[in-house]
């Protein structure tokens, strides 16, 4: 990594590279377990435009830069579900992931008093990466609209 990473709020004008970077590593590593439904359904949530509209609503989506490109990217729902994770092939495990979900809690908190747990639905590729990051699983894995997922939870710290 040889770019400082900079973590900030995604601008509309991020959208189409976060966006690649959100298929790229979906394509690499969680779309060969989804049905072709569920990978469209998938890659159609990830659309800049998608991206875009749901930070004028009810979602806060944090990047990663590694100098004009994106690294990583979380997307919070709710200020408590974590609907997006990822992070660049070429930058996972430098602890890109944990430092965007700890920046993105930091931020949202305040919005949410009380907030004692985030949840996730994440892939069965995602889960030791959530486990590592404190998530357990709550439920059995399920199937929706050829969406293959895991319930998982982390309990946070009182502030």
């Amino acid at each position: 990594m040889s770019s400082p990473i900079v973590y900030r709020p995604m601008e509309p004008a991020d959208a189409e590279a976060v966006s690649r970077l959100i298929a790229e590593s979906f394509t690499e590593f969680i779309g060969p377990e989804y049905t072709d439904e569920g990978r469209a359904e998938f890659l159609r949530h990830v659309e800049p435009a998608a991206l875009v509209e749901r930070t004028r609503s009810n979602h806060f989506v944090l990047v990663a830069m590694a100098g004009e490109q994106p690294a990583g990217v979380i997307d919070l729902r709710d200020n408590d579900h974590v609907s997006l994770l990822f992070v660049d092939s070429r930058h996972q495990r430098h602890g890109i992931a944990r430092e965007l979900l700890a920046r993105a809690l930091t931020v949202v908190r305040p919005a949410k008093p009380g907030l004692d747990r985030v949840t996730v639905n994440s892939s069965r590729f995602g889960v030791p990466a959530y486990e590592r990051l404190g998530f357990r699983q709550t439920g059995p894995e399920r199937t929706v609209n050829g969406i293959v997922f895991i319930p998982m939870a982390h309990q946070l710290d009182a502030d």
